[in-house]
């Protein structure tokens, strides 16, 4: 099932129960991201040390 079809099904359930309809898919999206940017902004990723002696989960 998709996006467009799962929206479809909740706006039908929210008919029924006489509930408000569900928001669009990907109506914040645009909001979602920018907030994501901004956090990177203020917090940046730390750089990883390497570590020597460790082996990766799956052996290599």
């Amino acid at each position: 099932m998709d996006a467009i079809q799962q929206h479809m099904l909740d706006t039908y359930r929210a008919a029924r129960l006489g509930e408000p309809a569900p928001p669009p898919p990907g109506r914040h999206d645009r909001r979602s991201l920018r907030d994501l940017y901004r956090h990177w902004l203020t917090h940046p990723p730390t750089p990883r040390t390497a570590r020597t002696g460790h082996s990766s989960p799956s052996g290599v």
